[in-house]
């Protein structure tokens, strides 16, 4: 976690003129600059940079923030590597500032992004990677689709990797990766993946964070190898390619869950993009909140068709089931994988087979239990038998009851016998996490290693810290955030935990990482708001409208006090003109917020937004 004082040293001290000017023509414009948006076409310019305010703002699209913020839009960046380069580029150490674990954190990190790249380019070396690119082209796999994935190549050599982190002085950080290991015997330290073709496992925002190799042209290991979990590694809440497939998710709303990286990888060779994989073979909560985030609100389980691909549902189809997760099943023909079939059948056969895939609960039935109520009496009991691990994780409640009426129609038996027989008993209550929701977020003295709060830290504003509770509860709100007020919060503190918590990374590591002020204010917050549903929407909905509204109302009383000294109309200086102006398109934005943020529902505590200057 960067400290917010640091953060703020770095605004303080980076020029967002001369920053802006790297990427954007600007004109001088009184106190402002002037010049065309960088974030959508336009043919008069309407983007203007503050500096004065250090601060940049669209009239046309209404882009608008700070340099970290214009950083991380017009680069792509994250908001901790925006923080980062800025702090480099103007002389900050923020090393010295961190917590020693996460100074590790960044050490793997760093360690990941160096190995990746070195694995890709010997994949892409024309003598050292040939078996590997033969292997490729062995299973249809594209030079485009190859380097889309970052796919890389590790030799032979015992310490070609280690001697390079030697080099670089980046041994230790190797280390902690699980990149590298020490010897046996003598000194010194060997690669852990060799003689095999390497699978990055990214994070969603595209991030390597691990690796999968696959040995190739070698029979000395285990067919895959994968690294072991990090503090920048999680499986259980890692989906392979979502990188690839997050916009196509967000387009269809629907994902494609195989088990693979190659059945994945070969999915989107032919077009299925939207298809992600398993990192284990476990589904837990924490993939299901990746695919949450992502915007999926259907999923299709694409299996092999032996007996692996079989119990693969039956073990699937409990957290789905428990989490209800509409999801439907298509199996593949007998000794088919995704990827075989993929180049066989091409997109059309495989979107074919996704359209006729069956509802979860109807492939279950008909799997265990085909001749449903014509079924002998020792067949629906070994059907039973077969479903207890399945409705073991289906907790007491409405998903449970259903599900129980639904096996009993199927059976011919009344639900209480199929409850009876099931003898179902409920699974070991889990430990509490370190950070749950934001609504019941654990006191400063129970979370582990608690950040230092620097002396400087001032508590986040009221109507932000609704905003970002919110979306820790719902992150769905996101897509009602038309204004993009992600890009308005004034606190760095509130902005690097909602960036950590809508990339992947876990609503409990954000809220590990962050300060004991955001996470009390974040408490608060959470008792404010409502469980859910229309209210929580009413309520993010009208934080939105007040952070706009008093950004805007920042602005305006800005421009009043700079124009307030004007003689007269006909000795307008140029710069009060285009004051005036802007002042004029920002009562006219104020009403357009005021009139389009209106909440379903009026239960909130949220504050009325200030009156127009």
């Amino acid at each position: 976690m960067i400290p917010e004082h640091k953060i703020q040293e770095v605004l303080d001290r980076v020029d967002i003129v001369s920053l802006v000017s790297r990427h954007v023509e600007l004109k001088k414009a009184g106190r402002e600059f002037k010049g065309r948006c960088p974030f959508h076409q336009e043919k008069t310019p309407s983007f203007y940079v503050v500096p004065e305010k250090r601060f940049y703002f669209c009239h046309g699209c209404r882009a608008s923030g700070d340099a970290v913020s214009f950083i991380q839009r017009y680069l792509g960046k994250t908001f901790q590597d925006a923080v980062r380069d800025l702090a480099q580029e103007v002389g900050i150490d923020l090393e010295a500032a961190q917590d020693p674990g996460l100074k590790e954190r960044q050490q793997v990190k760093e360690a990941t992004d160096f190995a990746a790249e070195h694995f890709r380019g010997l994949l892409w070396n024309e003598d050292e990677g040939r078996a590997a690119r033969a292997y490729l082209a062995s299973r249809g796999v594209s030079e485009e689709v190859a380097q889309g994935f970052g796919l890389g190549w590790a030799p032979a050599q015992w310490s070609l990797l280690a001697d390079r982190f030697q080099k670089n002085g980046m041994l230790e950080w190797g280390l902690k990766a699980g990149l590298i290991t020490k010897r046996n015997s003598g000194d010194g330290c060997i690669d852990f993946f060799r003689s095999r073709l390497m699978v990055p496992i990214r994070a969603p925002e595209g991030r390597p964070i691990a690796f999968g190799g696959r040995l190739v042209a070698a029979e000395d290991g285990p067919k895959y190898l994968n690294s072991r979990e990090s503090r920048l590694y999680n499986k259980s809440e890692t989906l392979f390619g979502m990188d690839q497939a997050r916009d196509e998710i967000h387009k269809r709303k629907t994902a494609v869950l195989v088990e693979g990286y190659f059945d994945c990888i070969g999915l989107h060779q032919v077009g299925v993009r939207h298809a992600v994989a398993l990192c284990s073979t476990n589904l837990t909560a924490g993939h299901l909140q990746v695919l949450k985030r992502a915007e999926a609100r259907d999923l299709v389980l694409l299996l092999d068709g032996d007996s692996a691909g079989l119990a693969a549902v039956e073990r699937l189809a409990g957290p789905l089931l428990a989490a209800g997760a509409p999801t439907r099943v298509a199996l593949l023909p007998q000794g088919d994988d995704p990827d075989v079939f993929a180049r066989r059948e091409g997109t059309d056969g495989v979107e074919r087979l996704l359209e006729g895939a069956q509802p979860l609960t109807a492939y279950l039935f008909a799997t265990l239990l085909p001749s449903g109520r014509q079924a002998s009496f020792e067949e629906k009991m070994a059907a039973l038998e077969r479903l207890k691990p399945v409705t073991s994780q289906v907790p007491p409640g409405l998903t449970r009851s259903a599900l129980i009426s639904a096996l009993a129609g199927h059976f011919g038996w009344m639900p209480a016998q199929i409850e009876s027989s099931l003898q179902y008993k409920p699974p070991p209550t889990p430990k509490p996490a370190a950070a749950p929701h934001p609504a019941h977020v654990v006191p400063a003295q129970a979370t582990p290693r608690p950040v230092p709060k620097p002396q400087s830290e001032r508590p986040p504003p009221e109507s932000e810290a609704l905003y970002v509770a919110a979306i820790l509860r719902d992150s769905r709100l996101l897509a009602r955030d038309t204004f993009r007020v992600c890009d308005e919060l004034s606190h760095m503190g509130l902005r690097m935990v909602l960036a950590q918590a809508t990339s992947g990374q876990g609503l409990e590591e954000a809220l590990f990482e962050a300060t004991e002020v955001v996470k009390r204010t974040l408490l608060e917050a959470g008792r404010r708001l409502s469980p859910g549903g229309m209210e929580l929407e009413s309520e993010f909905i009208l934080a939105c409208r007040d952070i706009m509204v008093r950004r805007i109302d920042e602005r305006l009383v800005y421009i009043k006090r700079a124009t307030e000294q004007t003689p007269g109309a006909f000795d307008l200086t140029e710069e009060t003109r285009q004051l005036l102006s802007e002042r004029k398109e920002l009562l006219a934005l104020r009403k357009r917020v005021l009139d389009e943020l209106r909440p379903a529902s009026s239960a909130t505590g949220t504050k009325a937004p200030m009156q127009p200057v």
